[in-house]
């Protein structure tokens, strides 16, 4: 089947509220139901291949709006038309909770990350562990916005952990997403930076030089939930369930994500 999701950029949630952006289909109830996900931009491939499948299953077109964590909850709490939010923290999942925006039975913790120290790969060596990038050669450390970005605040908590923070912090270049932290160190411009592992399985210009032990890093979890004014809840609730089926979580897994053990009902049945 024809690949028919779109990778859209991040003020497009807020123009489909003038083309009939989420599930109703096209004008005139022409075409499939479609359905809007905000998702964070460390799940753009993977998210992708597992809206593809869906796709294919159901018959319904899934639009994808891939930004960082924090924008995605910004537009939803500004009214953008979301049916379903995948962020990469629970704190901006939290926002948008608060705000009203979130279906709070319709709520599932999803996946889980890891956090890895990376180096240009014409650099590797330069880093061994934490410590060394308190190092006078590593001047320039890339990471996610540590008070924004959910992979920087992870970066900082770590960081934090090992007596690190305050004495680097001069160092820091913040990043607008986990993937801009990424190409700074593919680019060469940065000697080092904290991304997810799952970011760097496909880079041609990082190389992993640390990789944080699980027990060691902040708990790490993307949270997803159905937007309380889906167009569509009960078909967004099906997404929220797929996402959690077993064809999905092999695509997770392939992609170096932890799945998190499902919990709870199953969205499906909730009211719509």
């Amino acid at each position: 089947m024809e690949r028919t999701h779109l990778i859209v950029l991040l003020t497009l949630a807020l123009v489909a509220a003038g083309c009939g952006g989420a599930a109703g289909g096209d004008a005139g109830g022409a075409g499939p139901p479609t359905l809007l996900v905000s998702a964070a931009a460390s799940l753009s491939e993977v998210v992708g291949a597992v809206a593809d499948r869906f796709e294919e299953e159901r018959g319904v077109r899934i639009l994808l709006n891939v930004a960082g964590s924090q924008m995605l909850a910004s537009q939803l709490i500004e009214g953008a038309p979301v049916d379903v939010f995948i962020s990469a923290d629970v704190l901006q999942m939290e926002r948008a909770a608060a705000a009203g925006r979130i279906d709070a039975a319709r709520r599932v913790d999803l996946l889980s990350n890891q956090l890895v120290i990376v180096v240009p790969s014409d650099r590797v060596g330069t880093v061994r562990g934490p410590h060394d990038l308190a190092d006078p050669s590593i001047e320039r450390i890339a990471l996610g916005d540590p008070e924004a970005v959910p992979a920087g605040v992870y970066a900082r908590r770590y960081l934090e952990s090992q007596g690190l923070w305050a004495s680097l912090g001069g160092r820091i270049v913040p990043a607008n997403s986990v993937r801009a932290a990424l190409r700074a160190v593919e680019a060469g411009t940065v000697d080092a930076g904290i991304v997810y592992r799952t970011d760097v399985r496909t880079s041609a210009g990082a190389a992993i030089a640390f990789a944080v032990p699980v027990e060691a890093g902040p708990p790490i979890v993307y949270p997803a939930a159905v937007a309380r004014d889906a167009a569509d809840p009960a078909e967004a609730a099906r997404f929220l369930d797929y996402l959690r089926s077993d064809a999905a979580r092999r695509r997770f897994d392939e992609a170096g994500f932890v799945s998190l053990p499902a919990t709870g009902g199953q969205a499906a049945e909730a009211d719509p």
